[in-house]
């Protein structure tokens, strides 16, 4: 083997490593190869970097041995055959045979645009531009093969090249040799120098910033060193003193940060050329200490430039340069290479980057926004913090420096293929949601962060982690997902409310609709178009979701795969809870989203086997490690929500998913029995009543109240009273007992209801009728006297300090059960009017009296107006951050700012005791006048007050809490409305009671139909509220019509003691145009007034605005336009009218007039040019409506209002009116009618006059003159009657030429006439004579008009509009001198010049 070994070296070659060798044979086996200096056959060759340019590839040829890239010479052996490449992306294209080709093509077909979307084209505007050099050369230049030849062959590099190549070649080596020959400075020179200013500046050996780019020559490398050379000169003819002196002159001059960049490109700077003895080390100037001598006004300089520079504004590619570090070396390495390291001998800096430490993060100049950071927790992470690299918040992204993670980051980590950063990521984005809904990001981001996230795709995103198959992963999405869609805040608001009057109504949480335009849809018949199912459908993912995050859910299936999480997956607590919540607020959404969890198979047997079991063990801890086989209430409260979003629902959940069982199941156990915590058990109790409420309220599971009778009775007298020292639990004790009296007051309102079905019964004789409830009156008469003595103790519980939260928190409940009971007993067969009486007046006499009279319920309603939603709006704004996509209650505020949503929220109580008090006095009115005291409170006047002229906006955030402010308002209103003519006290207030009752109508949101037409019948159309036609308002009103000189129109004190007279009228002609709105009223008084077993859901209307629109007072009005066609245009002629139609504007416009003239502030939310564009609607109804005698009377009063002082400068007609695309487009219609059908009548000339005042839009101007001028010779309406100001008019002067035009062209052509039209005549004279007299005066048509005398004298001496003269202007006697100056200069010219 030796001999062998030997003769191999000899020879040249060695053996090759063996599989069974060592290191230590490795080694030796290369010491051998090295001490024998034989080849070794294989070659360390540089490979060019493509993305260096071409310097580098050229470089890279002449540093062969200095990269790892291997090249092996010998030939070696062929091995097997490779197998054949295959093509990823022809794996990924999967193909059917049956599959049509042409299909294929189209479906993966790319369009232009999808490339072209991606093409940004680069930012030149910064580049500066120079001119190209003049030369004598062509372009391109001509590459000659004998150049190549004779100049390249010698340098040629190995290899074979193309000429082209090799003449580029040749070209870079030949600019680096002429580069040198210039830049070489030799080190004799060096040594020579004595002055250690010129030696530093000579050691730099060529220009350091001067790279010569910018002077657009050829030759510009010769022109720098031109310049260098010159400074050089300069700085070795300078003596020390004058170099330090220039050198503070230019610290000064420059800021930090150019001095910083120069110092930096001096250190980056590597040699240009080495001395024999060896490299010589260079300094920039700008490096060196100055000498002790330096002034301190130069320091002083420096320190306020450097105190400047988080001020200053700099680019990207400044901060770049400014942040570089020089490159790392061998001693800066955290861990030094051993030598025994393979491949290790030879260390690369650039490498080993990374291992050095991060800079310390600093605040940027710039005024660009900064990508947010967040830590794990989800909290923002200031720029400039330094937080220590352990917390594992540093990365390697795109700014190491900076501790944190941005959004983009989060998302990229998501997907990762490592379960910890999945995990890692989508936590930190639960944490970020979650922050986001809670509003901490507002003051310190700009913009929305939730909004930001939902346009990225986090739905989507938290999809797909609910499809991994990590558990870790999947419940951080989950989590994610309740921090998403969940606000816990107003689930606890929702459920403290349950308790209140309609407390179980809730709005939909839908997004606000937006109507798409279909341009498909457009000019196709009814029966074509695609209906919004189909339109649904043909939706995408992303479409849906951006406009509805919980439908966009449920299209992405979501629920199967919560169903699989809590069925297959089993989780973990957090998660199960999680789930449940999230079910809950996709339940609250919609009726449709609730039955489609219910729809969803085995979701909710799952939850119901699982999560509410009939038997289960005892819980080991206070903190169970699984959920699965325990009650949890969360469970229970979904079927509640469930149940509540409609009748058939709670049907299925009772009789389909085994409801009842559970009822009868947790009925019956006290909480202290459930073996669970004590909080959760409470919660479950509580929950399990509200369920059977809801039921109840449906008129179902009723017979579960018979078979559970003794076990309610028990708890009812139990509850009696309980206190406990700690709040939290007393609220939470005091929840069991206040879901127990709803649900009585449930069952009482089923039973009351049993005579009348089974009346209905007997009558309806085969039809379809609801089936009277299996509970009957007789089976809740016994709960009264307990509910009584229990009421009566809470009272009596206000005067303790300890007991007066708990009193005031169970009052409403126990009053509202009192209510149903007496509104249910007056209307049984069995009812005893005399026993009922005597109960009443002791009920009133121990219980309301003392409790209006507390001092508790003062300090209640001292609260109604700071506690106002509709006082202040400002409580309504979001707490958090929200979106159109997402809405939300916004309790998160409401909570903080107010206590309105709260426990001890000052509208439970006082609407309870209201709704007691007017049931009690429709039974007993002679108990009407005790109460008396209540409406008469000074904080209820001033609240009622506060009210006149609020302007409350509608959004999901105010609603659900504005309905129990209505019911309120409403129940104080229709008391008061009984008060008034039995107290004369109350009655000096009737005008503040009617004026909130016509702004509560406009208020009043869906769902409270039947409260609106409770006051239209009673209140608001009541003669006890008006006042005003009493105390001899009529007559004061007549009196001021005097002042308008108007004396062929009926006074409107007449008028409006007419509209007095005929008030029962008015009021059946709204209620009969309010007759469309039947359904939602008898849906929304089956929900107020308990008859429980009509009502179909707890879900109201969808959020779409107020049930009447703010102009309801116009209503018979707009509705007759609508019906007679004319809502697309108008000029249309009608010859006959529906019957009735005349007097249904009559009494339309008396009861504008009453509105009007007596309750203003009533119509402000309507603009005066709404006001105007309804009014309108009486001309282009018909061709004659206008001219019936009771129409024309109250239109001419109506307009006088309208054209007071005050209300013309409110009038604005540039913006368009509602429901109309502009006024303009009106204006034209009214046009086409007038000259149609007016036959000269000045109430309708009017309203054409009203539009042509100086201070509205030319076109109507221009329309009248020009498209409509035949309607002059009828517009006779005289300057006496018009009720507008002629000033309104004629002043300022007109500036459009067309128009002056027009007006000559009228005068001068007969067509405008004052005997025909004295109001535009008058306005076109006194417009022409002041552009007559200006500057702008077109003398040749002044000569051409002078032909007529009457016309002329009219134009020339016009001096000022006079409404009452004869001409309607005043004229001069003679023309002033200086007019007279100003003719003769214009008409002298003219006729000299051109003589006609």
């Amino acid at each position: 083997t030796s001999l062998l070994e030997s003769s191999s070296i000899k020879s040249g070659m060695l053996r090759r490593p063996k599989p069974t060798d060592s290191e230590a044979d490795l080694l030796r086996e290369q010491q051998e190869l090295l001490a024998a200096g034989g080849q070794s056959t294989v070659a360390v060759v540089k490979r060019p970097d493509k993305r260096r340019g071409d310097a580098a590839a050229a470089d890279a040829q002449d540093q062969r041995n200095q990269r790892d890239v291997v090249t092996i010479e010998d030939e070696l052996p062929s091995l097997t055959p490779a197998p054949p490449k295959k093509s990823r992306f022809k794996q990924e294209r999967v193909r059917f045979e049956d599959e049509d080709p042409g299909e294929r093509l189209d479906r993966h077909d790319t369009h232009i645009s999808a490339v072209l979307s991606r093409i940004i084209e680069r930012d030149t505007s910064a580049v500066p531009v120079s001119l190209p050099c003049i030369t004598g050369a062509a372009f391109p230049k001509v590459l000659h093969r004998s150049v190549m030849g004779s100049e390249g062959q010698e340098r040629a590099p190995k290899g074979r090249k193309s000429i082209f190549a090799r003449q580029i070649a040749a070209q870079r080596a030949k600019e680096d040799s002429s580069a040198s020959r210039h830049v070489s400075f030799s080190p004799l020179q060096n040594m020579e120098t004595e002055r250690p200013e010129s030696n530093v500046m000579d050691r730099v050996g060529g220009p350091v910033l001067l790279t010569g780019q910018g002077l657009g020559i050829a030759n510009s490398g010769m022109e720098t060193m031109k310049i260098h050379e010159e400074n050089q000169t300069k700085l070795q003819a300078m003596s020390q003193s004058e170099i330090l002196e220039e050198q503070r002159k230019l610290l000064a001059q420059l800021g930090p940060r150019l001095v910083d960049f120069v110092r930096s490109r001096k250190a980056q700077r590597t040699p240009g050329s080495e001395s024999a003895s060896g490299p010589v080390q260079r300094e920039d100037f700008l490096n060196e200490p100055l000498p002790n001598s330096t002034s301190p006004q130069l320091d002083h300089t420096i320190k306020a430039q450097e105190s400047q520079r988080d001020t200053m504004e700099d680019d990207e590619e400044d901060e770049n340069q400014l942040v570089a570090q020089p490159p790392i070396t061998e001693e800066e390495l955290p861990i030094k290479p051993q030598k025994e390291w393979l491949h290790m001998d030879k260390v690369e800096p650039e490498k080993l980057e990374w291992t050095r430490d991060l800079p310390a993060p600093r605040e940027q100049s710039t005024n660009k926004a900064m990508q947010a950071r967040f830590d794990f927790t989800g909290t923002l992470i200031p720029s400039t913090k330094d937080l220590p690299t352990h917390l594992g918040l540093h990365h390697h992204g795109e700014e190491p420096e900076l501790a944190g993670y941005s959004l983009q980051e989060l998302f990229l980590l998501s997907r990762s293929q490592l379960n910890q950063q999945r995990n890692l990521a989508v936590s930190t984005l639960a944490n970020v949601l979650a922050k986001a809904r809670a509003g901490e990001y507002i003051s310190s981001l700009k913009g929305s962060v939730l909004s930001s996230l939902l346009d990225a795709g986090v739905l989507f995103l938290l999809r797909f982690s609910l499809d991994d198959t990590v558990e870790g992963v999947m419940s951080a999405a989950v989590h994610a997902l309740r921090a998403l869609l969940v606000s816990s805040d107003d689930e606890e608001c929702l459920d403290n409310a349950f308790s209140w009057l309609l407390g179980m109504a809730t709005f939909p949480l839908l997004p606000t609709a937006q109507e798409d335009e279909d341009e498909d849809d457009e000019g196709l018949d009814e029966t074509m178009k695609e209906t919004t199912k189909e339109k649904e459908e043909k939706k995408t993912d992303h479409d849906v979701a951006r406009q509805d995050v919980v439908k966009g859910f449920l299209k992405m299936q979501g629920l199967p795969r919560l169903r699989y999480i809590l069925e297959v997956v089993r989780p973990s607590p957090r998660v199960v809870l999680d789930i449940l919540e999230v079910l809950i607020r996709i339940a609250r959404h919609s009726t449709t989203a609730a039955t489609q969890i219910l729809d969803c198979p085995r979701l909710m047997n799952t939850v119901i086997a699982e999560f509410l079991p009939c038997s289960w063990a005892p819980a080991t801890s206070q903190a169970p490690s699984s959920l699965y086989g325990l009650p949890v209430a969360l469970a229970m409260k979904l079927l509640r929500v469930l149940a509540s979003a409609g009748r058939h629902a709670c049907a299925r959940i009772l009789n389909s998913l085994g409801g009842k069982e559970v009822l009868s199941r947790f009925v019956v156990v006290e909480p202290s029995e459930m073996l669970l915590e004590a909080g959760e058990a409470l919660r479950c109790s509580t929950e399990v009543l509200r369920l059977f409420a809801v039921a109840a309220s449906y008129g179902q599971a009723c017979n579960l109240y018979t078979d559970l009778y003794p076990v309610l009775v028990k708890r009812l007298q139990a509850g009696n009273w309980r206190c406990a020292s700690s709040e939290a639990v007393l609220l939470l004790e005091l929840d069991p007992i206040r879901a127990l009296l709803v649900l009585l007051t449930q069952v009482t309102q089923t039973a009351g209801c049993h005579e009348e079905l089974q009346r209905d019964l007997v009558s309806a004789q085969g039809a379809e009728c609801p089936p009277p409830p299996p509970v009957v009156w007789s089976h809740v008469t016994g709960l009264q006297p307990t509910v009584i003595s229990s009421l009566k103790g809470c009272v009596r519980a206000l005067d303790g300090p300890a007991q007066m939260s708990s009193a005031l928190i169970l009052l409403p409940s126990y009053l509202l059960y009192m209510e149903a009971y007496y509104s249910q007993l007056c209307v049984q067969s069995s009812f005893q009017p005399v026993q009922c009486l005597q109960e009443l007046e002791s009920l009133t006499s121990d219980v309301l009296l003392p409790l209006i009279s507390h001092q508790a319920m003062q300090n209640i309603t001292s609260c109604f107006r700071s506690s106002s939603m509709i006082c202040n709006p400002g409580l309504s704004a979001a707490g958090g951050e929200v979106v159109s996509s997402l809405p939300g209650l916004g309790c998160s505020r409401m909570k903080t700012s107010s206590t309105i949503a709260g426990p001890n929220s000052p509208l439970s109580l006082p609407t309870a005791l209201l709704y007691l008090l007017n049931t009690i006095t429709s039974i007993h009115k002679g108990l009407l006048k005790k109460f008396s005291p209540l409406i008469l409170s000074d904080s209820v006047l001033s609240y009622l007050r506060s009210c006149i002229g609020a302007m409350p906006s509608v959004s999901h955030m105010s609603a659900w809490i504005s309905c129990h402010e209505h019911h309120l308002l409403y129940l104080l209103l229709r008391l008061a409305h009984k008060l008034v003519p039995v107290d004369p006290e109350v009655a000096k207030h009737a005008t503040l009671f009617h004026q909130v009752s016509l702004a509560l109508v406009s208020w009043l949101l869906p769902g409270s139909e039947y409260q609106a037409h409770e006051l239209m019948s009673f209140v608001t159309f009541s003669h006890s509220l008006l006042p005003e036609g009493i105390c001899g308002e009529p007559e004061m009103a007549a009196l001021a019509e005097l002042q308008l000189k108007d004396r062929t129109s009926l006074a409107v004190g007449a008028l409006l003691r007419d509209a007095l007279h005929h008030l029962p009228s008015i009021r059946g002609c709204y209620l009969t145009h309010l007759a469309h709105m039947e359904s939602s009223v008898l849906s929304s008084r089956d929900r107020y007034l308990g008859r429980t077993p009509f009502v179909s859901s707890h879900l109201l209307p969808e959020l779409t605005g107020p049930s009447l629109p703010s102009d309801w007072p116009f209503l018979p009005l707009i509705s007759l336009y609508e019906r007679m066609g004319l809502s697309a245009g108008g000029g249309h002629q009608v010859e006959s009218l529906p019957a009735g139609s005349v007097q249904s504007v009559t009494n339309c416009l008396q009861w504008l007039l009453v509105l009007e003239s007596w309750r203003e502030q009533a119509l402000t939310a309507v603009p005066p040019v709404a006001k105007l564009a309804r009014l309108a609607c009486v001309f282009l109804c018909s061709s004659d409506l206008f001219l019936e005698q009771p129409v024309q009377e109250l239109t001419w009063a109506l307009f006088r209002r309208l054209t007071r002082p005050a209300q013309l400068e409110a009038l604005d007609l540039g913006s368009p009116p509602p429901g109309l695309a502009s006024f303009h487009d009106l204006y034209s219609a009214l046009l086409a009618q007038y000259e149609a059908v007016s036959f000269g009548d000045p109430l309708f000339g009017c309203f054409m006059l009203l539009p042509l005042q100086r201070c509205y839009s030319v076109t109507m101007r221009l329309a009248v003159f020009g498209e409509h001028v035949g309607m002059l010779r009828s517009l006779g309406v005289p300057l006496q009657q018009l009720p507008i100001p002629l000033e309104k008019f004629t002043s300022p002067m007109e500036d459009s030429l067309p128009l002056l035009r027009l007006y000559f062209r009228a005068l001068v052509t007969g067509a405008l006439k004052r005997s025909w039209c004295p109001v535009l005549y008058v306005v076109a004279v006194a417009h022409l004579n002041a552009f007559i007299f200006s500057q702008d005066a077109v003398a040749e048509l002044l000569f051409l008009y002078f032909q007529f005398l009457v016309l002329k004298n009219h134009l020339l001496l016009f001096q000022l509009p006079q409404q009452n003269s004869e001409l309607g202007f005043s004229i001069y006697e003679q023309l002033p001198p200086i007019r007279a100056r100003r003719l003769e200069s214009i008409v002298g010219t003219e006729v000299k010049g051109g003589e006609r």
